[in-house]
């Protein structure tokens, strides 16, 4: 397994509409490996194929916030939403793609989904709390949407700001070995 280096907003190819995997292979089985790694070494509870530069229709996740309880990972391939509560949730959500950035998004408080999973069979599952929010988080970026997209215009372009700020911060540690 390798830990990918994880796309840092803004980067264009966090805005774009994710391909359908054609067929769930050693190539897709090595990328969900990597991105679990990825995800748990990050940490995170969720990463989707385009923050660590794929542009597949694949994300990954694990809920299992209790250190005394077995992770559950989850790889979900070609995943579609095929129903959703009328009842919303908010919560305070955060991406590994916009780094110590948080903000309050209201979605709906349960969801169903359909994927093909590594086996290479159809499954569905409804999700509620935590695991339905990272479920649509990460099924957004599929379609090239971020968490920020559900905020202001204000609040979206200060976040955007800090992340440019962060990156030419980084810029200039790797280029230079240190912050000058």
């Amino acid at each position: 397994m390798t830990i990918r280096p994880i796309l840092i907003h803004p980067d264009p190819r966090l805005k774009k509409l994710c391909d359908p995997v054609a067929q769930v292979d050693d190539e897709i089985r090595k990328l969900a490996d990597d991105m679990l790694a990825t995800m748990y070494d990050a940490p995170g509870v969720g990463l989707a194929a385009p923050q660590v530069g794929v542009l597949k229709r694949v994300f990954v996740m694990d809920c299992v916030k209790d250190k005394t309880t077995a992770p559950e990972p989850m790889v979900l391939i070609n995943p579609e939403v095929t129903w959703t509560s009328e009842e919303s949730n908010v919560y305070e959500e955060g991406c590994l793609s916009i780094p110590d950035q948080y903000a309050e998004v209201t979605r709906p408080k349960e969801v169903r989904m359909r994927w093909l999973g590594l086996d290479g069979q159809l499954h569905e599952e409804q999700f509620d709390g935590l695991w339905a929010t990272c479920a649509q988080h990460e099924n957004d970026h599929l379609n090239g949407k971020l968490f920020i997209d559900y905020l202001g215009p204000l609040k979206r372009q200060m976040i955007t700001r800090k992340m440019e700020k962060l990156k030419r911060e980084r810029a200039r540690v790797t280029k230079d070995g240190f912050i000058g």
